[in-house]
């Protein structure tokens, strides 16, 4: 782990405004995904061009005890969130799996708080309209901001990661933030219990949870602590010991999810 003071906080554009139009949330079969029109970017923080938001979606386990894709001092969160944004000089996703920083995509820790989070009730109370695989809803536009832990987002861990699952691109500029952001319990009950991987119509159905990878070594790669990473200094005052390290391993976004954009 290397600290990079030049890793500041990333330009988030179109994060606070409410936009025009509609916005989609479906089931595809492997995660709820909010797919966002056009009006929100992402820049700077040491990403190599513009990016633009395309969809945002969801990792959880069926437990309280796993379900995000990378670990800190081996803590496994409940959820993960991932914004997905693709780089502004490409036309189409095809061609940004083809450039090894084409993808820029931004992680947040979700953790469990007893208070219902207002924001991310504008997804949770859709989803028993996506219940089953296929089924989609429309989502009035609101601030994505909301969904984040705006106080902390000098705060974050990167490396380059890829695709998982073929074709495996080496596509993927992670950017994972520190502090994490909170829902209720509740709201993760109904991901946990009322989200199906299994189509309404199907004799038997399977219920979605468990949607997140194992954890993979790093394979050498480099992982940088921005200028204002908290976690990296607190573990600096021990002695060194990979078992006190930040685990921030390659994350699983799968093909499926990619294509269900």
């Amino acid at each position: 782990m290397t600290r990079n003071e030049s890793l500041e906080a990333l330009r988030l554009d179109g994060f606070h405004a409410v936009h025009t139009g509609h916005w989609k949330l479906k089931n595809n079969g492997h995660s709820v995904v909010l797919e966002v029109e056009n009006g929100m970017s992402v820049s700077g923080g040491g990403l190599p061009g513009t990016y633009h938001t395309i969809q945002l979606h969801f990792h959880w386990g069926s437990l309280n005890t796993n379900g995000s894709e990378h670990t800190v001092d081996r803590h496994r969160y409940p959820m993960e969130m991932h914004i997905v944004n693709m780089k502004s000089s490409h036309p189409n996703l095809t061609s940004a799996l083809d450039d090894p920083t084409g993808l820029a995509v931004l992680a947040f820790f979700i953790d469990l708080y007893y208070i219902e989070n207002v924001h991310f009730g504008r997804i949770s109370r859709l989803l028993p309209s996506i219940a089953y695989k296929g089924q989609t809803a429309t989502v009035k536009p609101f601030p994505l901001i909301g969904l984040l832990p705006e106080s902390h987002l000098s705060q974050y861990y990167r490396y380059h990661g890829s695709l998982t699952t073929p074709p495996c691109s080496q596509a993927v500029i992670w950017t994972m933030y520190e502090v994490p952001t909170y829902i209720s319990w509740s709201q993760f009950e109904q991901f946990v219990t009322g989200i199906f991987s299994t189509e309404e119509d199907e004799e038997f159905v399977a219920h979605l949870h468990d949607n997140f990878r194992h954890i993979h070594p790093t394979f050498s790669r480099s992982v940088y602590a921005s200028k204002d990473a908290k976690l990296l200094t607190a573990t600096a005052n021990h002695l060194y010991s990979p078992e006190l390290s930040i685990l921030l391993l390659q994350l699983t976004l799968t093909v499926g999810l990619i294509y269900g954009l």
